[in-house]
């Protein structure tokens, strides 16, 4: 198990290219009325074992980014670029926002579509390098954090993260530590994931076959990460400070009730957080054991505690790497709109089958909408 506490670090600002809409007001609609994306895939597009999902409304990354330096850019850094600008701003740059901005930004494998179809290229032409060598970057899984740091002018630290779920929350560490480092006074991070045929059948055959629960998602999620000190020079408040993470592994499926227990257990102790003080809990909302063991976690060493429970990946579906990004963005946004959760603390948990459990506290410093 891994412990971080970082008090002076801010969220200050955020952004989301969701099955909401293409931009935070869209997110902020779509949390705010629980709004249901999941919607019938257009299968002259998508080749997909399965008849739903919960898709970016319109996305296209020529669209959205103009047609230059995007003929070879995939999906999942689309969105990535896409969200990033959201926060970076365009001319008018978000005060602070330098050529020494970090960023540590979440995915699973990268693009998963690019690596099959440019190894689907490998072998289907006449020789085995005639293959477009422009879409070669997109293979590695660095591709939409290297972009989106060349396409907004970031030469500060650049880093990808791949951690299942608990992606967004293990980004949010490394960009605590680098400011503990003292190497990026300011951070972006956040996650992201796409949706492809690759990815559909991938899960389709992760789970034999079966249908999945919860319909596959997408998008990205990023937040402005800085100290205190650097967010009161340029005239923000924050939003929130990060009070504590704890990460740890469950082995066998049936520890998961454990490990997150004594996740919890840490994080409420060490912030000296009371029932009082819990305003709202966003979890991973898997299905099966997972998800119950997630709750019973919850119940365990909450059970004092009535917070409000913050839904997403039932409205938005399974965003995978993007998923705690995303928990930690709905609080953000509802948060906003709620004055009574100024002071308070908000809990993002994020449990999966393969063992990766995590949680995070968030104390509310009120933000007003924006």
């Amino acid at each position: 198990m891994t412990t971080l506490a970082e008090r002076g670090a801010l969220i200050s600002a955020w952004a989301a290219v969701s099955p909401w809409g293409p931009d935070a007001t869209g997110f902020r609609a779509g949390s705010h009325g629980a709004l249901d994306t999941e919607a019938a895939v257009d299968t002259e597009r998508w080749t997909v074992p399965q008849p739903t999902a919960c898709l970016v409304p319109d996305f296209d990354t020529r669209r959205s980014l103009g047609r230059k330096g995007t003929r070879s850019m995939d999906r999942a850094t689309g969105l990535a670029v896409t969200a990033l600008g959201q926060l970076v701003g365009g001319q008018d740059r978000l005060p602070g926002i330098g050529p020494d901005t970090g960023l540590a930004l979440g995915t699973s494998t990268g693009s998963a579509q690019s690596i099959m179809d440019f190894t689907r290229d490998s072998l289907v032409g006449a020789k085995p390098f005639f293959v477009d060598p422009a879409r070669f970057p997109n293979t590695v899984m660095n591709c939409a954090a290297g972009q989106s740091a060349i396409w907004h002018g970031l030469k500060g630290p650049n880093t990808t993260i791949a951690g299942g779920r608990a992606t967004g929350l293990l980004a949010l560490q490394y960009a605590l530590r680098l400011h503990r480092a003292e190497r990026a006074p300011t951070v972006l991070c956040g996650a992201v994931e796409e949706y492809s045929t690759a990815r559909a059948w991938l899960d389709w055959h992760a789970r034999g076959g079966a249908p999945g629960d919860t319909p596959l998602g997408e998008g990205a999620a990023v937040w402005l990460v800085e100290t205190a000190d650097t967010a009161r020079e340029h005239g923000r408040n924050g939003l929130a400070t990060v009070e504590g993470l704890e990460f740890g592994f469950a082995a066998d499926p049936e520890d998961i009730r454990t490990v997150l227990a004594e996740c919890l257990r840490t994080l409420r102790e060490r912030g000296g957080t009371g029932p009082e003080d819990l305003w709202a809990v966003a979890t991973s909302q898997v299905p099966g054991p997972e998800g119950e063991a997630e709750r019973a976690a919850l119940d365990e060493v909450w059970a004092d505690a009535a917070p409000r429970t913050l839904p997403c990946a039932e409205l938005i579906g399974d965003t995978y790497a993007a998923s705690a990004a995303f928990q930690v963005t709905t609080v953000l946004a509802e948060a906003e709109r709620d004055a009574s959760s100024a002071g308070r603390t908000a809990l993002v948990t994020s449990v999966e089958r393969d063992g990766v459990v995590a949680a995070g506290l968030f104390r509310l410093l009120g933000g007003a909408e924006r």
